[in-house]
């Protein structure tokens, strides 16, 4: 079970991380099941990519940086991590900390690609979830019975990005901001001490 739960933990990181799901409902569907298909298909590609490149670590880590700030909606799934917190500091200050966010997710993850060698993941399919598009992957690992791992793309920040993954019916954003929550409140609720924290972890 903790082998588990870790790679449970690991794979969050790719993507980047379900209190976005329920947001209200637009009146029409803006993107398609083929480009949200098309997005995560080149996630995948990349991710393929970085896991077997057989770079050294700061650099593979430097690749998922670049990769979740192009393909995950960076500041949703910060806002939604930091929770209602978010709401209560200055422009300059939930900027400092998405930035801090980026950084301490990408360090987090990263370090542990290595673990994941030989792996290839594929898109099997898509299907709508009310404003947005659900796009079903499968990991496969080397030695390890094959999972799925749903992406949740929409385009609200106007431009198509992924928000959460799913594994196995974990979402990985909750897991996520109860993390952070735990974080903050270490810190008495600062967000800038909290920043400053995710800037020396991972």
């Amino acid at each position: 079970m903790p082998n588990r739960l870790s790679r449970r933990a690991v794979l969050a990181g790719l993507g980047g991380l379900a209190a976005t799901l329920m947001l209200p409902v637009p009146q029409a569907r803006a993107i398609s099941a083929s480009a949200a298909t098309a997005l995560v298909d080149k996630v995948v590609k990349e991710i393929n990519q970085v896991i077997n490149s057989g770079r050294p670590e700061a650099q593979m880590i430097a690749q998922f940086e670049t990769m979740l700030r192009r393909y995950a909606d960076v500041p949703t799934i910060a806002r939604s991590c930091l929770g209602p917190a978010a709401r209560e500091v200055s422009s300059a200050q939930l900027a400092a900390y998405t930035d801090a966010f980026a950084g301490y997710v990408a360090r987090k993850y990263g370090k542990r690609f290595r673990e994941f060698l030989g792996s290839e993941i594929r898109v099997t399919g898509a299907k709508p979830y009310k404003d947005r598009y659900i796009v079903q992957t499968v990991f496969e690992l080397r030695g390890q019975a094959p999972f799925d791992v749903d992406f949740l793309v929409t385009d609200r920040s106007g431009a198509m990005l992924f928000y959460e993954m799913v594994i196995e019916g974990v979402s990985m954003l909750a897991t996520e901001r109860a993390e952070i929550g735990a974080m903050l409140d270490a810190q008495r609720g600062d967000v800038s001490k909290l920043t400053a924290a995710l800037r020396r972890a991972g």
